[in-house]
């Protein structure tokens, strides 16, 4: 089957009411026949479940569909995208370990990766989304145990070449870890490229109608089995009910993004010139710098842009007071779209020098752009600017 196909027929098992959608299985825990057969699931000599913590039926049958579309040996799920993003640093990553990340991360990740990581000893570099495929080996050092990067990134719409850093960390023995919640498994699939783990925010294009939290780890089986025993113990696990949403939203999902993206390449399109902005980007634009990268590895641009206004600071203020459709909101992957300041808000934390070496300037708007019809979503736009 396709891919597309899995994502609607995967299914737990039907019960004796031989229902069509899947059930809920909202549950804590689960019970066993006898005193053997509780023994051995503890004992990891079954598959049977034990706890909603440790697993879960309507949790698996989410990780099922999205491994099916990412073509992962294994998956595990998590709370939220922050929960599957720290819970993949730090299974895998001990004291003495090197992080190298790209410089153009969500804010809450550069967070847990300059803050929190080095109170258990794990070191970290950075290196800019533009850097030579030379300048990311001579950054590899013998401690490196993993690469970390968000392509398209969070907010500038930069993209790191898979197939580059994905050789890279073949080379060297090192753990190839891809945020791809911007792209979504039915427009990119790092692990086609090199990579061993792919993490999802499932809140945002998962999801797709800004309604439960949730987090993916997709990858080789080895290390989301380090993964899983380190979640186990320590309880990001996603509520059945969210795990139960988030799939029936994959079923949507190809249909969804197809829509996301081609109201946002057209919005590009129509706004490019626009006398108020000083620049913007979209990765399937011809103008976008590594335009080539993106249609390599990408199937469409996806649903966000992102552009400089004239005027910085103020001038962002103004367009978002201005906007009368497009909601103001910290979230993204919505069907309503949204427009959100990134130095002001979701990277606020980052220092002036910080978000100037990522590009995120005073003036910078970040567009999710929804499943409006796409005249009125360029219409508001419009008017605000």
């Amino acid at each position: 089957m396709k891919k597309q196909t899995k994502a609607i027929r995967i299914q737990t098992s039907r019960t004796p009411q031989m229902e069509h959608s899947t059930p809920l299985f909202l549950t804590s825990s689960f019970v066993f026949d006898d005193a053997e057969t509780m023994r051995a699931a503890f004992a990891d000599e079954s598959d049977d479940n034990i706890y909603s913590r440790f697993s879960n039926p309507s949790v698996q049958e989410l990780v099922d569909k999205l491994a099916a579309l990412e073509g992962a040996e294994a998956g595990y799920a998590t709370a939220s995208g922050m929960s599957a993003v720290f819970g993949s640093f730090m299974a895998l990553l001990k004291q003495g370990d090197r992080l190298l990340a790209c410089n153009s991360i969500f804010g809450s990740t550069h967070t847990v990766i300059a803050k929190y990581l080095p109170k258990y000893g794990i070191e970290h570099g950075y290196l800019s989304a533009s850097a030579t495929e030379a300048e990311w080996e001579a950054a590899i050092t013998p401690n490196t145990k993993m690469i970390y990067i968000e392509t398209p990134t969070n907010p500038g719409l930069e993209i790191l070449d898979l197939e580059m850093i994905g050789r890279l960390a073949k080379k060297h023995g090192i753990i190839f870890n891809v945020d791809n919640c911007f792209a979504t498994p039915v427009n990119q699939r790092p692990i086609e490229y090199g990579a061993d783990i792919v993490v999802h925010s499932a809140t945002k294009w998962l999801d797709g109608q800004g309604r439960v939290l949730g987090g993916v780890i997709l990858g080789r089986k080895d290390l989301i089995h380090e993964i899983y025993l380190f979640c186990r113990s320590t309880g990001p696990a996603l509520s059945p009910f969210n795990a139960w949403v988030l799939s029936k939203s994959i079923e949507t999902l190809d249909v969804r993004m197809e829509r996301h993206a081609s109201n946002a390449l057209y919005l590009a399109q129509q706004l490019e010139n626009h006398t108020a902005i000083a620049a913007l980007r979209y990765p399937f634009l011809p103008s976008h710098p590594q335009y080539s990268i993106a249609i390599k590895q990408m199937q469409n641009g996806g649903g966000i842009i992102c552009f400089e206004l004239k005027g910085g600071l103020e001038a962002g203020r103004n367009f978002l007071n201005k906007l009368n459709l497009l909601s103001l909101t910290a979230n993204l992957g919505d069907t309503r779209s949204i427009a959100s300041h990134p130095a002001s808000t979701t990277h606020a934390k980052l220092s002036e020098e910080e978000r100037k070496a990522v590009n995120i300037t005073p003036g910078l708007i970040r567009i999710s752009v929804g499943l409006e019809h796409r005249d009125d979503i360029l219409a508001d736009i419009l008017q605000a600017l």
